[in-house]
């Protein structure tokens, strides 16, 4: 090879490939241990500012009393407790003007785990931008009683490209515990929230395996939705499996005005606006409104501008799983519009029917964008036509499953993260 050819190769290569060759060629750099004290925070800030490539940022057992926001900015770095709820990071005094977020993160192949960080000002840890995002046995707290002052995000990977969010558990957030958003090829899995607003939420992003998660009295368990007027449009191909998503009834505590603020106690999985998706082998049970929505953006009656925006659930397959319980006491505007046409109680699973006409081939909706609804064993279903409803016309309520029955002919792949 010339070395015109060799430098080019090199150049090619990405960072998260160079990351092994460069820690193996100059050692991987551990800190001196960190342990909370008065000079826990500079001495922190300063571990961070200084880090270089391959970098382990060790904290010792203990609480450290921080009142700014921590920010990385350096590709490759590791920061290490000993241990979630051993380690843990308090910014109760964090200060106005100093940054909302307890960590701020903005550099590529970032690694945190075995640490607690508690009652942030804001979003608890937030990484943008980057490639190569890891979450390991994390808890986040918002201490006390669930409030909307609490910050609105506690793990917050946005416009990342391989996450992996794992053995980690989050509560208090005012809008979403586990957020991704505008990212690609994500892996959540077993995760435990509760008393979140939304428990996990998979927003505009493309290729998510959530799974082994548990969710449980948040006011919305899983929520897979895509929304108007962001960066990065129309999220798809995400697989929900094997979670437990149970007695998501908690109040909504929501910031005014925040999509999440809308969402009504006691939804157990919303999937709004996304296409390709897969649902299976979850137990959903107890989730007072319904325990498992489909549904357009449009149903929500908001109004966007958004000409590259698709408002509609398409290719969505629900299979296999075990429901038991809810719709028992369903609440929102959702459900006031569609109650007089469906009862009382409501359905495990609600489509609202709503399907995008300019799609359609020869009359009907094509195979990729169906809905699929077979083998959950005794649960019930409605298409709750929901057009009709806004309209003002009498629903054609459908509550056949043989209309449904089949598969999707492309399921979403496997979310694949190198070292995973």
């Amino acid at each position: 090879m010339t070395q015109k050819r060799l430098f080019g190769a090199l150049a090619s290569l990405s960072l998260a490939a160079l990351l092994p060759l460069a820690c193996t060629a100059t050692g991987t750099a551990t800190s001196d241990v960190i342990a909370p004290g008065p000079k826990a925070q500079d001495q922190l800030l300063q571990a961070l500012i200084g880090a270089e490539i391959g970098d382990i940022i060790q904290l010792a057992e203990g609480r450290f009393e921080l009142d700014t926001t921590l920010s990385l900015d350096v590709a490759g770095v590791t920061v290490r407790g000993q241990g979630l709820g051993k380690t843990v990071l308090d910014f109760s005094r964090q200060v106005a003007g100093s940054g909302g977020e307890g960590l701020m993160v903005t550099a590529d192949s970032f690694t945190i785990e075995d640490l607690s960080v508690v009652n942030s000002r804001g979003d608890a840890i937030k990484v943008e931008g980057t490639t190569g995002v890891t979450f390991r046995r994390v808890r986040i707290d918002w201490e006390g009683p669930p409030k909307t002052e609490n910050g609105a995000y506690g793990l917050y990977p946005v416009q990342c490209n391989d996450v992996l969010i794992e053995d980690s558990e989050v509560r208090g957030a005012s809008d979403a515990g586990i957020y991704v958003g505008q990212s690609k090829n994500i892996i959540v899995r077993r995760n435990r929230v509760w008393e979140n607003v939304a428990g996990i939420e998979i927003e505009n992003s493309t290729g998510a395996d959530v799974h082994d998660n548990v969710a449980f009295n948040n006011t919305g368990g899983v929520l897979v939705f895509s929304l108007p007027e962001m960066p990065v449009k129309n999220g798809r191909d995400s697989r929900i499996y094997d979670n437990q998503i149970y007695e998501n009834n908690h109040p909504n505590f929501g910031k005014p005005g925040a999509i999440v603020s809308t969402i009504p106690p006691g939804a157990g999985v919303i999937i709004m606006a996304n296409e390709n998706t897969e649902v299976w082998g979850n137990t959903i049970r107890d989730n007072q409104t319904a325990n498992l929505s489909v549904t357009s953006f449009t149903s929500t009656g908001r109004e966007y501008n958004d000409p590259a925006y698709d408002p509609f659930a398409e290719g969505i397959s629900i299979h296999d799983n075990t429901f038991s319980g809810g719709g028992t006491a369903p609440m929102g505007a959702f459900a006031d519009a569609v109650r007089p046409h469906v009862g009382e109680q409501f359905p495990d699973i609600v489509w609202d029917g709503v399907v995008d006409a300019a799609k359609m081939e020869n009359g009907e909706t094509p195979a990729r964008l169906r809905i699929y609804v077979a083998n959950n064993g005794d649960a019930d279903f409605a298409n709750v036509d929901m057009a009709s409803v806004l309209a003002g016309k009498p629903p054609k309520i459908d509550r056949d499953l043989a209309h449904y029955a089949g598969a999707l002919p492309e399921p979403p792949r496997p979310v694949t993260i190198a070292g995973t």
